[in-house]
């Protein structure tokens, strides 16, 4: 039901000769969705309508009007002061929510990406390959990159901002080449999982050839970034494609694939320190890195967890489904592990206090998402997935504090 109010214009206008063809509105009362309008504060505007519908007016106070035929009532502008409808709010989808299914509210719109409001029609797919419209991606990837510069930057000094820039732009063509890589090999499984069925490749609005092709561009200017480093940076670099072309293999094989794309994710905390130093400092880049490899065990298992149905189904393997209804225990082990490790990276380089508070605080960030979440909730499991930005932007700034102050 909705229900107006009209004020004393929108009465006058009621008496307007332009509405005697629009009476026979009046009559739909019988209608099963209907809207009565009043107007308690100026009187009943309709006793004037008794010269026009004396009959009608005499026998009935309030008029309904059928739902099809409120489009007359934009005449009225000035006279709507308020509107209220029982079937709720509009639908405001969460940054991490997922998408509603069109059986739980077939009205409520779906609201586009800014890949589908700004981009080109034909660019579109390719944008949607690269995961362009979720940056979560790129944010896990590109942390363990500025964890590594900041770190190896000289005590009392900000970090190469210039350096961090280029690893940034790195970060996003690298996710988006491992992302066409995992949907090209992953095309006939993600046709059978719902989260996964409109995916470019697996939907048919890209071929396979136009994935390799395009595969192939986004590796053409990862080189240019590459070729700009120094001659051990670039090295490592380009050692770091094994494990970005088989990551997406793993889940058929074992039911560790969390750990191995922990392995490929963090490479950069390798790979920024080099850029920087020209070399590798064991003692301290081997603990961030395997900090970092422990941070994606923790929030990748919890990401998994949303296709634990569909991978059974479709037989491929995971930490969610080795771990069952122990994964919480298993994720504060790594958890644990994770912030341990990052303690002692940060004591052998001999970082100053800052980053230990700010440590403190991505502690307590990563035990609330793990002991919090609702591993039966496909919502609940992509907040906490997407909430590690905060984890991974607290340890930078603890970095970086600790850099300055040391």
């Amino acid at each position: 039901m909705a229900s107006f109010r009209l004020t004393r214009s929108a009465s006058r206008a009621l008496l307007s000769p332009s509405l005697s063809s629009s009476l026979s509105i009046f009559s739909s009362s019988s209608q099963s969705s209907s809207t009565a309008i009043t107007s308690p504060h100026f009187g009943n505007p309709f006793t004037r309508l008794s010269h026009l519908l004396p009959d009608y007016a005499n026998s009935r106070r309030h008029f309904k009007v059928s739902k099809e035929n409120l489009s007359f009532l934009s005449n009225f502008r000035p006279g709507i002061v308020w509107i209220s409808t029982s079937s709720g709010v509009a639908d405001s989808s969460g940054k991490g929510d997922q998408p509603r299914s069109s059986s739980d509210n077939k009205n409520v719109a779906v609201i586009p990406s800014w890949i589908e409001v700004y981009l080109p029609r034909g660019i579109q797919p390719y944008a949607k390959l690269a995961r362009l419209d979720k940056p979560i991606g790129t944010w896990l990837l590109a942390w363990p990159c500025m964890w590594s510069i900041t770190l190896a930057s000289t005590p009392g000094h900000l970090p190469d901002f210039k350096m961090m820039a280029l690893f940034g732009c790195g970060a996003l063509l690298l996710r988006g080449a491992g992302c066409t890589v995992n949907d090209l090999l992953d095309r006939d499984i993600d046709t059978k999982v719902e989260r996964t069925k409109l995916r470019p490749v697996a939907s048919g609005l890209l071929t396979p050839f136009q994935g390799i092709a395009f595969l192939g561009f986004q590796l053409l200017l990862g080189l240019g970034i590459l070729l700009q480093l120094n001659n051990y940076s670039r090295v490592l670099g380009a050692s770091s494609l094994l494990l970005v072309f088989s990551y997406p293999l793993m889940k058929r094989i074992t039911f560790w694939p969390q750990a191995y794309l922990g392995l490929t994710f963090n490479w950069g905390a390798l790979l920024g320190w080099s850029a920087i130093r020209g070399s590798l400092d064991p003692a301290i880049v081997l603990p961030l890195y395997f900090s970092g490899v422990f941070w994606t065990l923790v929030y990748d298992t919890i990401y998994a967890h949303q296709d634990k149905e569909d991978d059974i189904k479709v037989g491929v393997k995971s930490t969610a489904l080795r771990f069952g209804d122990s994964t919480k225990e298993w994720t504060t082990g790594f958890g644990i592990a994770c912030i341990s490790s990052l303690a002692l990276s940060g004591y052998n380089a001999d970082i100053g206090w800052p980053y230990y508070a700010f440590l403190a605080a991505a502690s307590g960030q990563m035990a609330w998402q793990i002991w919090t979440v609702n591993l039966t909730c496909r919502a609940d499991c992509n907040r906490k997935f997407v909430s590690n930005k905060w984890f991974g932007a607290l340890i930078f700034s603890g970095i970086l504090f600790g850099r300055v102050f040391s």
